[in-house]
């Protein structure tokens, strides 16, 4: 946090500058009151009648700039370094790996960067201004206090040590009950984060009632903690208010009998008065400072757990072997690569290459590991053993940036943004990719139709993943964005599931046209794999079969009987008829 507030030291010293004039106008006030008291009311001097009256007028304008000043600046400051906080912490998050998100849930991350950093604002801005100028306006009350009399003043500063005490019995309290309630709005957000995103997949399956009951269960815990805070402050607030007003009735008793017995002028009494009310709000609300203070810190500590993070993948040094050229300009090789997570087994012994403008497919039943040989490659996760090799370099040496450059990937899961199409297909390259680019790859795509029957065209804007669009549709967007990239290496994750027969076809043709860059097809069915080079069964993370679609029927293996599944009643259908 010290690297935020030192990038704004100049606001938080102006913004301390004014602080304290205004707490000098403040507390010098009760001496113009003093003065008005005993030389005006009880002396009758209009001369210093007419002085008073404009030192009033300049106290109350003078304060009044100069608390504009101070809660400008310092809030100025509060926001700029939540603001960075929180820039530095989205640029953190992004640079984590995939494992991290596995383990962390949104909900979680959603609380750190709004509701932690929020925190922080609030304690870099109004509530450490409010405790800086609680200290500085208690210290200069107990200093005029004394000035004006000691003795009267130990009157009103022996109910101190008692109203600080149960402050702070209070903030501890507090300090635990806002953390209770940070854990509870994080899982609170989980839940309506993940209805909110998955409420078509709810009313599909009618699990209102079950997410409804899931979400009270939250909402109650929210609730209990909440009530529970409002308990704590209800249990020691009353008496945090009834000490000062015994201290301010003994101050005026003690104080109103030396001013009848000529002890003290009226004029002092009235002033000192004055000081005995003014000094309890610093107290009186520490308890309060000390626990969004605490709130604050302890906000900001959830965020230090994330930033302390440090991703698993990482750019490697500066490697000249891994500049050096290689021969196999542009093709992608698996060597002998294992991939485990957490000891259970993924990937074993997987090998393959695919050369500057061939295609591979891959086929296999759910889990067999074909969507993890995509994380490979993108690189995702590092590989347990064995090396995946571009161009010949291990991608381990490479900058991330130009292995995720190198390839595009569509995956089964297709994300929309909400935003228009065009800057959807732009995505990573909004400032540099031209409009000529954008529409090309939507009509290769075969979405140019129903886009531009669409109002607003190619800048119209879809709704949140995509909703309004059918699952075809969001596809062939997710397609259109991955042409209009023009990496060396396509992958096609199962992407073309949610087509018809005919566009598929229709965007296969397109893309193995496309020479120059290389192809993986990742599918379930038979037609989107049948045109590659070489295609690879995947059976319990391991190579089962490999060769050409001919190949492939003729081993009469694996492939073959998915082939039989997906096309034999076909061809029994054509036997017949003939």
């Amino acid at each position: 946090m010290k690297k935020y507030v030192t990038r704004n030291w100049w606001r938080y010293t102006l913004g301390g500058i004014a602080l304290i004039c205004s707490t000098i106008i403040d507390v010098l006030v009760p001496f113009i009151t003093l003065s008005m008291v005993d030389d005006v009311i009880v002396a009758r001097d209009m001369a210093i009648f007419k002085r008073d009256i404009l030192l009033f007028i300049g106290a109350g304008l003078g304060r009044g700039l100069f608390q504009f000043i101070k809660e400008f600046a310092c809030d100025m400051s509060g926001c700029r370094v939540a603001s960075g906080l929180r820039k530095d912490m989205m640029k953190h998050i992004f640079s984590l790996d995939k494992s991290y998100f596995d383990k962390t849930n949104t909900g979680e991350l959603m609380a750190r960067v709004k509701d932690d950093c929020g925190s922080v604002w609030d304690l870099t801005g109004f509530v450490g201004m409010l405790l800086t100028e609680a200290a500085v306006y208690f210290a200069a009350v107990v200093f005029c206090m004394i000035r004006l009399n000691w003795k009267l003043s130990l009157v009103a500063l022996v109910f101190m040590p008692p109203l600080g005490y149960f402050a702070l019995h209070l903030e501890k309290k507090l300090s635990k009950d806002f953390d209770e309630i940070s854990d509870k709005n994080a899982a609170l957000t989980k839940v309506v984060e993940e209805n909110i995103t998955g409420v078509r997949t709810v009313k599909a399956f009618s699990a209102e009632s079950s997410e409804m009951k899931k979400f009270d269960e939250k909402n109650k815990d929210y609730g209990d903690a909440n009530k529970k805070f409002a308990f704590d402050l209800a249990d020691t607030d009353p008496l945090l208010a009834f000490i000062p007003r015994i201290m301010q009735i003994c101050v005026v008793a003690i104080g109103g009998y030396a001013a009848i017995n000529g002890s003290i002028t009226y004029g002092t009494l009235v002033a000192f008065v004055s000081y005995s009310i003014n000094i309890v709000w610093p107290i009186e609300n520490l308890g309060w400072m000390l626990s969004l203070i605490s709130q604050g810190l302890e906000g900001y500590k959830k965020i230090g757990k994330v930033m302390e993070t440090s991703p698993v993948i990482t750019d490697p040094a500066a490697d000249k072997a891994a500049d050096e050229a290689s021969a196999r300009e542009g093709e992608i090789s698996f060597e002998n690569v294992y991939f485990e997570i957490e000891g259970k087994k993924i990937l074993s012994d997987i090998s393959f290459a695919i050369p500057k403008g061939k295609t591979l497919g891959i086929m296999g039943a759910t889990g067999a590991g074909k969507s993890t040989i995509v994380n490979l490659i993108e690189r995702f996760y590092d590989v347990t053993d064995g090396r995946v090799t571009i161009s010949g370099k291990d991608i381990r040496k490479m900058p991330l940036s130009d292995i995720r450059a190198f390839s595009s990937v569509v995956t089964q899961d297709v994300f929309l943004f909400s935003d228009t199409i065009s800057e959807n297909v732009r995505l990573g390259f909004k400032d540099s990719m031209d409009e000529r680019t954008v529409r090309d790859a939507i009509k290769s795509a075969h979405a140019q139709e129903f886009v531009e029957k669409i109002t607003g065209s190619y800048e119209a804007i879809i709704g949140e993943r995509g909703i309004g669009l059918s699952g075809g549709q969001k596809q062939r967007l997710s397609i259109a964005r991955a042409l209009a990239k023009k990496a060396d290496l396509l992958i096609l994750d199962d992407s073309t599931s949610a087509l018809d027969t005919e566009t598929e076809a229709a965007i296969q043709k397109e893309i193995s046209a496309r020479n120059d860059m290389s192809k993986i097809i990742i599918g379930h069915r038979i037609s989107s794999v049948k045109d590659a080079d070489e295609i690879i069964v995947l059976e319990n993370g391991k190579v089962a079969e490999r060769g050409t679609h001919a190949e492939l029927i003729q081993q009469k293996g694996l492939y073959y009987s998915t082939y039989e599944a997906q096309y034999g009643d076909y061809h029994k259908a054509m036997a017949v008829n003939e």
